[in-house]
């Protein structure tokens, strides 16, 4: 069984590990619709959407290796980050790695996190390190279809049968607590803030819950009020989903190091 790897701590790498980790994990939930999309067409959406997380994954993790290889001497490529960390060592909010749950449930999530995503990527252009500035400008066309996929489905469901109501309302209640994570600052945050490498998670509030509220508006929905629960994915503690998800997803490449195909 191939051992684990141990990533340096500095706040630049776990400042892009948080983004990296967000997009892998939120691929990989997304690409368990693969075969089981309502519909033909929405199975291959949510397929190229996985597809699309996935790829920018590739790109944060390959520069958050080459970055430990400049500052701690230690680099790691794109595979050895994906499928050779041990549990703690992820840094995407809890959120992303939730249960795939049922199609009102992953539409909404998705909202969350592409109309996230997209604010961050517009503020990455700016960045100090002209490498991630590039990487987001590839990605915000993408996070923006990824949004606007989400919008229209949102609005249908939401606005559709009492049924498909429902299940929006529910999900939203699912998705509610974990909010809150994608919005507090901490010292990764401030370093990053402080060199110009990306903005404050915390400044990206107000613009998204505008956003937001302006499509569940049209959808017949509110988003739940906040509650006192925090959920910690983005220092490494998090949710029992967490270590299934990792099982299924790091097995060959622990089971067969170094496996090509």
């Amino acid at each position: 069984m191939q051992a684990s790897i141990q990533m340096p701590g500095t706040p630049e790498l776990d400042y892009l590990l948080r983004l990296g980790d967000t997009c892998l994990i939120s691929g990989q939930r997304l690409g368990e619709w693969c075969g089981h999309g309502p519909i033909l067409e929405e199975d291959i959406a949510l397929s190229n959407m996985a597809l699309d997380l996935i790829g920018q994954a590739r790109a944060l993790l390959t520069l958050a290796g080459q970055r430990s290889g400049q500052i701690c001497g230690k680099g790691f490529d794109e595979d050895q980050l994906a499928f050779l960390r041990d549990e703690g060592a992820y840094r995407n909010p809890t959120l992303a790695e939730l249960p795939r749950g049922d199609f009102a449930f992953t539409i909404l999530r998705n909202l969350v996190l592409s109309t996230w995503l997209k604010l961050i990527w517009e503020r990455l252009r700016d960045s100090s390190n002209a490498e991630l500035a590039a990487i987001a400008g590839k990605a915000l066309k993408e996070a923006r279809y990824h949004q606007q996929h989400a919008a229209d489905w949102a609005v249908r469901l939401g606005d559709g049968t009492g049924e498909s109501r429902r299940r929006c309302e529910a999900a939203l209640e699912q998705i509610a607590p974990y909010l809150p994570e994608l919005f507090e600052d901490d010292a990764v945050d401030a370093a990053a803030q402080a060199v110009g490498l990306g903005p404050a998670w915390s400044s990206l509030r107000e613009p998204w819950l505008a956003e937001m509220r302006e499509v569940l508006s049209e959808a017949g929905l509110t988003l739940p009020e906040s509650t006192k629960f925090r959920s910690t994915g983005k220092v490494g503690r998090h949710s029992e989903h967490m270590g299934y998800l990792l099982a299924e997803m790091q097995y060959l490449q622990r089971a067969y190091p170094g496996g090509a195909w």
